[in-house]
């Protein structure tokens, strides 16, 4: 058995639990924030039996792409201002961020 834990953006939070959902898997979503963007994740938790790895996998990698955003820049604090861009930076945000891991033992109450 697996755990596979899944950090995507919020978006596409709610296609994800519906494609798991329809594909009859279970899962825990957690609010979580990103660091660089400090931006709202959703971090799904998916326990699985190891022959359906692969589907899980290709249920995440189909609903979670990534694609281009511009973001405004946030101002230095006391820092060194020279290097501040006041203008909106493209980047690459979406997709997903998956750790596999494995179980040892799994109770359900």
């Amino acid at each position: 058995m697996k755990l596979i834990m899944a950090v995507i953006q919020d978006k596409d939070s709610n296609r994800l639990s519906d494609a798991l959902v329809k594909a009859d898997y279970r899962a825990t979503k957690l609010a979580s924030t990103g660091g660089f963007l400090k931006a709202g994740n959703t971090t799904f938790l998916i326990g699985t039996e190891d022959e359906n790895m692969e589907e899980v996998m290709s249920i995440i990698k189909e609903n979670c792409q990534s694609r281009d955003q511009l973001v405004a820049p946030i101002s230095p604090m006391g820092g060194n201002a020279d290097s501040y861009v006041p203008y909106p930076v493209e980047v690459q945000v979406g997709g997903a961020t998956v750790f596999v891991l494995p179980v040892e033992q799994f109770e359900q109450f």
